[in-house]
């Protein structure tokens, strides 16, 4: 069972002790990503992440990976579009260690005009190796056109443009503005002292005091349909269909993802066994859902040879009108809901998995389910509910598309979602 404690400051402590393990995961969560940024300043969230490991007052950067590494431990982060994590995994003995050097880098960059230049030839490159990999192109180029002028649509590496603008004072003033006791989560799991926990976390992180007030956003974001092409000489094309989804947090989630078990999200899929098994078209055939504060996503993936592209969409529409036209069977639904279960406990072997799962839900939502909650929310999900959520998702007439390879530049809307004869 997880324990939350708010400290004087403002920051949040989430915890969940396992005894009966030998490892802990210890999480610095900050309510900033992507969706904070604008035109001017896009990537600015994952280029703070990258220069916080860039060297301290008392550690370089090889002083850092040492820190942890020399202990078999873990060091990393990641910047999403809501929030930036930065964590760390090591024995329940060296709880001490991980938690000083998360702080040191979280609170002592230098922040070093030459290592801002250094970086960001390695965003460069970052960005250049995205732009190689069409199969997480085109899912960047979706969410784009998908959420067109909002932010939530900008993409979470940025731009060549935006990188080069930034420097010591731009970062700095992004750093003051959004890292703020007020929107900060420490999350661990695993097995430690709470007392001593407590105490860490308090030396560390209690006196930590700030003038500013996170800013509050109502996080709407209006979804637009269209379709975007980007020709590419590749062998493969790859298409994404996406549909607008159910917002975090709400209810509807639990009924979306156990349809998605039986539409395209699994290996006994509708979806994979019709165009990959039966057919032979792709490689890989998937469909999943999004949420975001305030806003949701649903994503149909294929990746295939240009001559198949316009079969496998016919075969795509084939199977979203069965599924809207036929339903859902009982023993499909139920056997989804084990799928889904047994997932999610699985993952609860993970002191890591448990880590972020209670970081991210306090920094997006403010609130945790238990694991009880959740396997009784997936419980809960009935056919005519999930029939219901799925219907509206499903909307072929509200649907947005990208493609990234070798297409004929006739293409248009209506021969994309041209049905099976």
């Amino acid at each position: 069972m997880f324990k939350k404690k708010i400290f004087d400051n403002g920051v949040r402590l989430v915890y969940e002790s396992i005894p009966y393990l030998r490892s802990v995961s210890i999480g610095v969560w900050v309510g900033t990503g992507s969706r904070c940024e604008n035109e001017l300043n896009n990537g600015i969230s994952h280029f703070i992440e990258h220069m916080l490991f860039k060297g301290t007052e008392k550690r370089t950067s090889k002083d850092i990976a040492q820190s942890i590494e020399g202990i078999g431990g873990q060091l990393n982060a990641f910047t999403g579009k809501e929030c930036t994590c930065y964590y760390a995994k090591t024995l329940d003995e060296n709880i001490g260690i991980a938690v000083d050097v998360l702080a040191d880098i979280f609170f002592n960059s230098r922040l070093n005009p030459g290592d801002v230049d250094t970086e960001k030839k390695v965003i460069f490159e970052e960005i250049s190796m995205y732009e190689d990999t069409p199969d997480d192109l085109v899912h960047d180029i979706l969410s784009r056109n998908m959420w067109k002028g909002d932010s939530l649509g900008l993409p979470i590496l940025g731009t060549a443009r935006c990188l080069e603008k930034m420097d010591y004072n731009v970062l700095r003033e992004f750093i003051n503005k959004n890292y703020l006791p007020d929107n900060t989560v420490i999350s661990v799991a695993g097995n430690f002292n709470e007392h001593m926990l407590l105490e860490l976390i308090e030396k560390y992180f209690g006196n930590w005091q700030s003038d500013i007030k996170s800013e509050k956003t109502d996080w709407l974001s209006k979804y637009i349909k269209g379709v975007n092409i980007k020709q590419k000489d590749i062998e493969q094309v790859h298409l994404c269909m996406g549909f607008e989804g159910v917002r975090h947090g709400s209810e509807e989630l639990y009924d979306l993802l156990t349809v998605n078990n039986i539409f395209g999200g699994t290996m006994s899929s509708k979806l994979f066994q019709r165009i990959r098994e039966e057919y032979g078209l792709v490689y890989s055939v998937y469909s999943y859902p999004s949420s975001y504060r305030g806003a949701g996503m649903y994503t149909i993936y294929a990746g295939m040879n240009p001559l198949h592209l316009k079969k496998v969409i016919s075969l795509i529409i084939k199977e979203v009108k069965d599924i809207l036209n036929n339903g859902i069977k009982r023993e499909e639904l139920q056997r989804a809901k084990d799928q889904l279960k047994g997932n999610y406990i699985l993952g609860l072997e993970s002191t890591g998995s448990r880590m972020n799962g209670i970081g991210k839900a306090e920094i997006l939502m403010g609130y945790i389910h238990t694991p009880d909650e959740i396997l009784a929310k997936i419980d809960a999900v009935k056919i005519d509910r999930a029939y219901e959520v799925i219907s509206r998702v499903l909307d072929l007439e509200n649907m947005s598309v990208a493609i990234v390879g070798n297409v004929d530049k006739k293409f248009k809307l209506d021969d994309l979602i041209e049905p099976v004869k």
